[in-house]
């Protein structure tokens, strides 16, 4: 089982603060276009099973980015803060934002089929295509490629 923790966050300006309970060891990455093009780069995620509270919610945009999720972040800054799941209000909150970054495994990679040729990462890890992904994880249906689920 892996172990977990709670863990702090905040945008570059400091307007918003966040916490996580039940912070996993684990990350991920997702390589789709709206994530690289987001967050300029490989969306380095931490997928929270626990409670995700902000101080400073006045300051969070929200950015319905597919059918089933949205994207926030600071409206003072631009710091990307998190992508979340609509439906089941799961966080997935960007570990570059976090203020502790120790102790992290990144053990997974999705949409590997739209990852540009220009990077690879060493780590060992388990990669998905978006095709897989979205057979995973979209709601039943909707297979659209409008969004990713990370």
């Amino acid at each position: 089982m892996t172990a977990t923790r709670k863990k702090s966050g905040r945008c570059l300006c400091g307007a918003v603060h966040f916490s996580v309970e039940d912070a996993p060891q684990s990350i991920g990455v997702c390589h789709c276009a709206m994530c690289r093009r987001w967050s300029s780069g490989p969306f380095f995620a931490l997928h929270c099973k626990g409670a995700v509270t902000f101080d400073g919610e006045q300051y969070v945009e929200r950015y319905k980015s597919s059918e089933w999720a949205e994207r926030g972040f600071c409206r003072v800054c631009g710091t990307n803060l998190f992508y979340r799941i609509v439906d089941s209000g799961e966080y997935i909150v960007s570990v570059g934002a976090l203020d502790d970054q120790d102790g992290f495994v990144l053990d997974s990679e999705i949409f590997v089929d739209e990852q540009p040729p220009f990077y690879a990462f060493a780590n060992e890890t388990t990669k998905m295509t978006g095709a897989e992904v979205f057979a995973m994880f979209a709601p039943a249906g909707d297979g659209d490629g409008g969004g990713d689920p990370a």
